[in-house]
């Protein structure tokens, strides 16, 4: 291989990431204007927030739905990224736990907008629970594994009855004001560690 061609797989190799990172920076803000306005908002503001022109967009994602399933495929990826991470830099498996839960509650949040569009019947929404289960359990468990070998926890607890359990306490969170979620997720989290 000479310089030159050494030269020219750098440079794609750093096209491809400017490429990704674009289209991250490009679904971190349709995230953002559907949580604030909807899965129906008008792809400008989507467009605007990001930065780039409503082609680019449609250049990644020719649809709507193309788009709100690179959205929630984003959202599910960066919250799987996000336990091996915590669990390597928080002061407890305890601490990591909590802080990886609190992110779920934001992804559950953000998901619940989209519900409504993830029920229709377009095929391609029909994979993304069990992308959803096949990505983040595993990680919850890795999670509960670690702060229950560490002993802050009871061992008892399975990564899906504590996801379910957590869904099931952000349901409803986003329509009464009076509903505090994370209040109870928290407790709920607090609650699992053993007795001293």
């Amino acid at each position: 291989m000479n310089d030159s061609d050494e030269g020219a797989g750098h440079a794609a190799q750093s096209k491809r990431k400017d490429a990704r990172r674009n289209k991250e920076t490009l679904l971190d803000a349709a995230a953002a204007v559907f949580v604030a306005s909807g899965v129906e908002a008008p792809v400008r503001d989507i467009a605007a927030k990001a930065g780039v022109g409503v082609g680019t967009i449609y250049r990644h994602f020719p649809t709507r739905a193309d788009l709100i399933i690179a959205v929630y495929r984003h959202q599910v990826d960066a919250c799987a990224e996000a336990g091996p991470a915590l669990l390597a830099t928080s002061a407890t498996p305890h601490a990591a736990l909590g802080q990886w839960i609190s992110l779920f509650v934001d992804f559950l949040v953000t998901k619940h907008g989209l519900a409504a569009v993830l029920q229709s019947d377009n095929a391609g929404f029909e994979t993304l629970h069990a992308y959803f289960l096949d990505r983040l359990v595993p990680v919850c468990a890795q999670l509960l594994d670690a702060a229950a070998d560490s002993g802050e926890i009871r061992s008892d607890l399975e990564a899906y009855e504590l996801m379910r359990g957590v869904g099931n306490l952000c349901i409803g969170a986003d329509s009464d004001p009076r509903y505090d979620a994370r209040r109870l997720v928290e407790l709920l989290i607090a609650g699992l560690r053993r007795p001293h």
